[in-house]
């Protein structure tokens, strides 16, 4: 069994009728931190929806935490959803339940019974995001840099083999991205995978990693320049 938790060969990426990327050769090894890149438009949202089977993959070869995303049927996306953390720019936490309700939710939605396993799951992924004591918090309460941590501490709820962040700080200004930025890659350090789209530059520059770039229908990878 190889490290490789996901490799796309030759695919080619639809939205609808429309070819958004063409012929995509990628891999990613478990443990690694990739940044996915490139302007608005350039198809980085339809790159993630197809990894987390919100889009159908028709041409080419892809594999997602031993899921082969071509033959992916509609009932197998809820359990491949189960091997992957997404984390959304917007955090789509239900306003109308306290941050442990929340958490509570994802858990019994995916097939959590235990209460006391329940509640020490999520006081585990709290901890791990530095909001332990946020959790009887309504999420209008939370500043949009807590609102994401939270975000990261849901996508972590079933020990992601992958974790998917597609523009994580995309509504946050400079120092707060630099707090989210953190909590990932100390996140990272502890063994999660993690592809993350973002077009935010500095946080390259902070914490160079792995990039891909998408642009006029391709994905290649930058070499960064050494200073």
């Amino acid at each position: 069994m190889s490290d490789s938790i996901l490799k796309l060969k030759d695919a080619t990426i639809y939205q609808g009728d429309s070819m958004v990327l063409a012929n995509v050769n990628v891999e990613m090894q478990k443990g690694e931190f990739v940044y996915l890149i490139g302007k608005t438009g350039s198809g980085k949202s339809s790159f993630m929806k197809t990894l987390y089977g919100d889009l159908k993959l028709t041409e080419g070869e892809g594999a997602i935490a031993d899921y082969d995303l071509r033959t992916l049927k509609e009932k197998d996306i809820p359990f491949l959803r189960r091997k992957l953390g997404i984390v959304f720019q917007d955090f789509k936490l239900l306003p109308d339940r306290t941050i442990n309700s929340n958490l509570e939710f994802v858990l019994k939605a995916t097939g959590w019974k235990d209460k006391i396993k329940i509640k020490e799951q999520i006081e585990k992924v709290l901890d791990k995001v530095a909001m332990k004591t946020k959790g009887f918090k309504y999420p209008h309460e939370l500043s949009g840099g807590e609102q994401q941590r939270i975000a990261i501490a849901r996508a972590l709820l079933n020990d992601p083999e992958l974790i998917l962040a597609d523009e994580p700080t995309g509504n946050l200004d400079p120092q707060t991205s630099i707090e989210v930025m953190e909590v990932l890659q100390d996140i990272n350090k502890n063994g999660n995978t993690i592809l993350m789209a973002t077009h935010d530059y500095a946080l390259l520059l902070k914490y160079p990693s792995k990039t891909l770039k998408c642009d006029e229908n391709k994905v290649f990878e930058v070499v960064q320049r050494k200073n």
